[in-house]
């Protein structure tokens, strides 16, 4: 019978010692449970491959209680020999390295003295992450109380949640918000932040009172909601202005919140998703890492009916490609949806699984599975989906409940699978440039 490396050099170093059986082939797997008087702890269904944001699960840790009479349990890694553990304070415990391990399904088989049929076997997968972005839209300058209470709830019933809120400068700028109120939503935000972790992007929808703020000529048109044009500026395309008033606009943007307690924002989503390679260079200018205007276009199908609207017709052009399974590229600096050289520094999350005010409960389940079938990961994805705070009534919030009560059934946390929330920036970490 073949004696592997490991145990060889174990009875060099014995000496006389009674090495216990040799090892021979894998063992067959037990029946459906574990033999009677054994049991195995530690070990989880998910283990992930780590990379600059996430570190990776690379240690397998057993315990084994065990009959007195085992002397030797022998550990199996998908039918090869990896280790074999003695009785130690009376049980016998594996710490063995998965650094090397490839992605996919694994099996761990455990023997007692070279039985030919193991007493456990155990199954992991090992995944790369799947990261939940979930953001959030501030169209208008204010929202009530009732929308920030709902989002509280969201933090107080999914525990792991963080959410990126993207601020608009607008609230500080719009005469009809008082200043006790925009100081009520800094402190409100802010408290997010630094008690959830949430982060605090920015949203641009180009209102007159912040663009005529950052010394720029208000655009009434072209309005995504109505041909006539759209005296507020509010549903006016962002990509109507041209670089040097963005250049404008984005600075303003990083003093306002600056002067107003709030630290300067690096991600990003455009008012309608209505951002060009123009637009994304700006904000590169303006030292934002991610940009999340790219949209899954087809689940606005809403807007289709409004024939005096472009909003569904101008993403649909635009952003040709991106569907729910899209994910996070480096646009091209003359092509926002190609990804080549040369690159923009900014990282494109496209906002694959939309807003809720498009999608309900279970279509964001049915986007996530399209994301995730409950296999194993080969490369890091993220799946983004969110809200506006202006219109998150308590349907809405029914919607987006339901979709992250089944997202967070797969959380690493738990070892149930590879999701794990993120902020929109840091995911710069898990795609680098």
């Amino acid at each position: 019978m073949r004696l592997y490396p490991a145990v060889l050099l174990a009875t060099a170093l014995a000496g006389c010692a009674d090495p216990g059986p040799s090892v021979g082939d894998a063992p067959l797997p037990p029946g459906k449970e574990d033999a009677p008087g054994y049991t195995v702890t530690g070990g989880k269904a998910w283990y992930l491959v780590g990379n600059a944001l996430t570190p990776g699960d690379d240690t397998l840790a057993l315990s084994v209680n065990a009959p007195a009479s085992a002397h030797v349990i022998d550990l199996f890694l998908d039918g090869q020999f990896v280790k074999r553990a003695q009785r130690t304070g009376g049980t016998f415990v594996f710490q063995t390295s998965l650094a090397s391990l490839p992605v996919g399904e694994h099996q761990v088989l455990l023997a007692a003295d070279g039985a030919h049929i193991a007493f456990a076997e155990r199954r992991f997968q090992r995944s790369h992450p799947l990261y939940v972005a979930v953001s959030n839209d501030w169209d208008d300058p204010d929202h009530g109380d009732d929308k920030l209470e709902r989002q509280e709830r969201l933090h107080a019933r999914h525990p792991q949640l963080v959410i990126t809120h993207f601020v608009g400068p607008y609230t500080f700028t719009d005469p009809s918000v008082t200043p006790a109120r925009r100081q009520l939503l800094v402190d409100w935000v802010t408290h997010l932040r630094d008690t959830q972790g949430d982060e605090i992007g920015l949203h641009v929808h180009p209102w007159c009172s912040f663009v005529r703020a950052a010394g720029v000529t208000c655009r009434t048109q072209p309005s995504f909601a109505r041909s006539t044009g759209d005296a507020t500026g509010y549903t006016v395309h962002l990509d109507a202005y041209t670089r040097p008033e963005l250049d404008k606009l984005f600075a303003k943007a990083n003093e306002l919140f600056l002067a107003n307690g709030l630290t300067k924002p690096t991600s990003f989503r455009a008012g309608g998703w209505t951002a060009e390679a123009h637009v994304l260079a700006a904000l590169a200018t303006a030292g934002h890492r991610v940009d999340s205007s790219g949209c899954n276009w087809s689940k606005m199908e809403e807007w289709k009916v409004h024939t005096d609207a472009d909003l569904y017709g101008w993403n649909q052009e635009h952003w040709a490609p991106i569907d729910e399974t899209s994910q996070p590229y480096y646009p091209a600096a003359d092509d926002m949806l190609a990804d080549r050289a040369p690159h923009l520094p900014i990282l494109e999350v496209p906002d694959n699984g939309l807003l809720v005010d498009y999608v309900t409960g279970p279509e964001m389940i049915a986007m996530f599975r399209s994301n995730f079938s409950g296999a194993a990961l080969t490369t890091p994805t993220v799946y983004a989906i969110g809200y506006h705070p202006a219109s998150f009534s308590e349907a809405f919030f029914q919607r987006l409940d339901q979709a992250l009560t089944e997202l967070d059934r797969h959380l690493i946390s738990s070892g149930a699978g590879p999701v794990i929330y993120a902020r929109m920036s840091d995911l710069t970490r898990a795609f680098p440039h």
